[in-house]
């Protein structure tokens, strides 16, 4: 298997770098927490070590230190296609090194070789009603294949030792990834299209293939933007809800479905990936309140609205990025190539005309520039996938590719279980009391 090979050639020197590091700089001090950290969800302090991807508050999101960009540059592309093969995505993600179209297609083969799903991941996602949560149709499904996880046969070989871990979570993290687009398609058909299923097609790519099963194989285009979403959702440092969580769940030695299905359903809260949702559903609102696009007058008398109502705009702002998110700027390019008429992406093409000059003005923004949320909805919109409150099992489709990459990672390199220390409001008080 090409990654599993890849991995082996690296995994030592990976390890003697991080022995290295605690040897040697064991003591050496990051950061220091202060209080309003603690209190304030230990916002921006240092908690992990992300060698996978990095997010750069004035340039965005670097996978293996390439900048977006530079990804939809560098990756190798299907014939025919605009954007990178998502296989050539995992590649880079699990081996820091760029792949050649041939690796690329060899991760998609293998792909194509485990995307068989198990009969019962299907019927525990039938037992849910037709109009439940789609991310806990998706956590369960995931959650389910536990019972055929190979780390966990492995762990309870005597014969495999510890140093090996890593190359079962990676046969894991592979079949993971591979049943990913059926099991999406799946729930997207149970709830919206009354539950008319389309099997995979083997001739086509990641993308193309989650496109083709549901409805939207008849438009390349459509398969083109799956190509870009996963690409733009893939990962990001391996500290925010959802990786972190599972990072967390792994590193107690859980196995990959289960960590992952954690990881999924920190992804469902509002405040993390659910809010792409939001985002759509702001812009329709203020769409439809208006009857059409608005002008710039009825958008500011909308956002001040928003803000007055003790509420924020969704798809502004990011509690790292200080700049325009390079992801939302790859999501206008696309929109304006193939569709700039759409009457949604022009609201939210006026909405980023106004919007952040409001947001500036009130002194208490960081960052009010759009992230990747203002747009992907929008997009998605335009192909007829109008469901919002489906578009966060995209997100999680696309997020386990990074996951998977980085519990992988910390299995290669023998990190350690995760357990932080609390401390009471006494302890601190007390604490502050003496230095004062």
């Amino acid at each position: 298997m090409i990654l599993e090979d890849r991995i082996e050639a690296n995994v030592s020197v990976w390890r003697e770098r991080v022995a290295r590091m605690i040897k040697e700089y064991g003591d050496f001090v990051i950061s220091n927490v202060t209080v309003q950290q603690i209190y304030s969800g230990i916002r921006g302090v240092p908690i992990q070590v992300s060698d996978i991807s990095f997010v750069d508050p004035d340039h965005g999101i670097r996978y293996r230190d390439y900048s977006i960009n530079e990804i939809l540059k560098l990756l190798p592309k299907a014939p025919g296609s605009k954007y990178p093969m998502v296989g050539g995505l995992y590649y880079l993600l699990m081996d820091n090194e760029l792949p050649t179209l041939a690796k690329a297609k060899e991760v998609e083969e293998e792909w194509r070789k485990r995307a068989t799903v198990p009969d019962y991941v299907f019927k525990i996602i039938d037992a849910f009603p037709d109009d439940g949560s789609a991310m806990a149709m998706l956590s369960a499904g995931v959650m389910a294949m536990s019972c055929d996880s190979k780390f966990v046969e492995a762990y309870h070989d005597q014969t495999v030792g510890k140093n090996d871990y890593w190359k079962s979570t990676l046969d894991d993290s592979i079949d993971l990834t591979a049943r990913m687009p059926h099991i999406a398609a799946y729930i997207y058909n149970k709830k919206y299209r009354n539950n008319q299923q389309i099997d995979p097609d083997p001739k086509l790519d990641y993308a193309a293939n989650f496109a083709h099963m549901i409805g939207k194989g008849d438009d390349p285009l459509y398969s083109e933007l799956m190509r870009l979403f996963i690409l733009l959702h893939a990962d990001h440092e391996n500290a925010n809800v959802s990786a972190h969580t599972a990072h967390l769940v792994g590193s107690a030695l859980s196995d990959i479905y289960l960590s992952c299905s954690a990881g999924l359903n920190g992804l469902a809260g509002p405040l993390h990936g659910l809010a792409n949702q939001e985002c759509c559903n702001w812009l329709l609102d203020l769409y439809h309140f208006y009857q059409g696009i608005p002008s710039k007058e009825q958008i500011e008398e909308y956002a001040r609205k928003t803000l007055a109502d003790g509420k924020v705009i969704p798809g502004y702002g990011h509690a790292v990025l200080r700049c325009t998110d390079p992801r939302f700027t790859a999501e206008m390019e696309f929109a304006k190539a193939n569709f700039p008429e759409d009457e949604l992406f022009r609201t939210a093409m006026a909405v980023f005309e106004v919007v952040p000059g409001i947001l500036m003005e009130t002194g208490k923004v960081k960052n009010p520039w759009p992230n990747v949320d203002a747009l992907n909805g929008a997009l998605q919109y335009h192909f007829g996938v109008t469901e919002t409150d489906y578009y966060t099992v995209l997100f999680g489709l696309s997020r386990l590719l990074g996951i998977t990459s980085h519990v992988v990672f910390a299995r290669a390199v023998n990190k350690p279980i995760e357990r932080p220390k609390a401390m009471t409001t006494r302890m601190l008080e007390s604490m502050i009391s003496e230095q004062n």
